[in-house]
């Protein structure tokens, strides 16, 4: 029976241009069956909120998951691959003090909404690309992960509406500039290299994506296009379309269609305990 959890605040995963990095992580007291980790990648467009948005995973630790929620650089302190760097220190240092906190280094998850959608997605991809890599965090520790659950993030860039001439959600104009690092209209392949479709390839990790039909933020295409180029690849993947849903409103609970929450709490269970818990 589920007893609580014990917070671990503030842990420092890491150091980037001269700052620490900071995580938060929760583990479930007195578990009654090995506990899997799963790593939450915030969203906020890259460029805004932090470690403490998370809660679509906290429901997680009842089932005797651990979570950790983390922070990482936004487009304000440094562009692309930083971000992505940031969340493979975070996997390597979780892995290397699994031990000390309880959960099984073997079988890590990632689950992201929206950008965080996008880096958790660029996690299941892209474990040993050496220049996405990044050297914060642990050395010599691997920084994949065994299951992704991806809600709604961009995996194409070039195929995001507007661009590169017209900044995404209302950006400032010089906003895909200062993400990608440099200006896409001259250099386009800076914009593959940040998109998951590039990798998908049969080594992904397994992946779940969730995306409404009606999100005007992040279109549905977006995600058929990643699943699309991961199912050609032979990859483990499932898409659930979310049918009514925009752009975060089926997690808030505040959709018109309640019984969709319930639908996808149940598929995301499933997916982890398959991938994870079942391994």
């Amino acid at each position: 029976m589920y007893q609580g959890f014990v917070k671990r605040a503030d842990l420092v995963y890491g150091q980037a241009d001269g700052k620490e990095l900071l995580l938060d992580l929760y583990v479930p007291l007195n578990p009654i069956r090995q506990v899997q980790l799963i790593v939450y990648v915030h969203g906020g467009g890259w460029a805004g909120l932090d470690r403490h948005w998370c809660p679509y995973a906290m429901r997680m630790l009842a089932q005797e998951y651990a979570v950790a929620s983390i922070d990482y650089r936004l487009i304000h302190q440094a562009p692309f691959p930083a971000c992505l760097h940031d969340c493979k220190a975070a996997v390597r240092w979780l892995r290397a003090n699994a031990a000390a906190y309880g959960y099984d280094p073997e079988r890590i998850g990632a689950w992201g909404d929206s950008a965080g959608g996008h880096l958790v997605a660029m996690l299941g991809l892209t474990a040993g690309v050496a220049d996405l890599e990044g050297d914060s965090g642990t050395p010599g520790i691997s920084s994949a992960v065994q299951a992704v659950c991806n809600y709604y993030g961009p995996a194409d860039l070039e195929r995001l509406p507007g661009y590169p001439a017209d900044p995404p959600w209302g950006g400032e104009p010089c906003w895909w500039q200062r993400f990608l690092g440099a200006d896409p209209a001259v250099d386009p392949d800076v914009a593959r290299r940040a998109s998951p479709v590039t990798y998908a390839s049969r080594k992904a990790a397994p992946m779940l994506i969730v995306h409404g039909d009606k999100d005007t933020t992040v279109l549905l295409s977006q995600s058929v296009a990643l699943y699309e180029a991961l199912w050609q690849a032979g990859a483990d993947v499932q898409l659930h379309v979310v049918h009514g849903g925009d752009h975060l409103s089926y997690e808030h609970r505040v959709t018109d269609l309640p019984w969709l929450t319930g639908e996808v709490d149940q598929l995301v269970d499933a997916f982890f305990y398959r991938t994870l818990r079942c391994r």
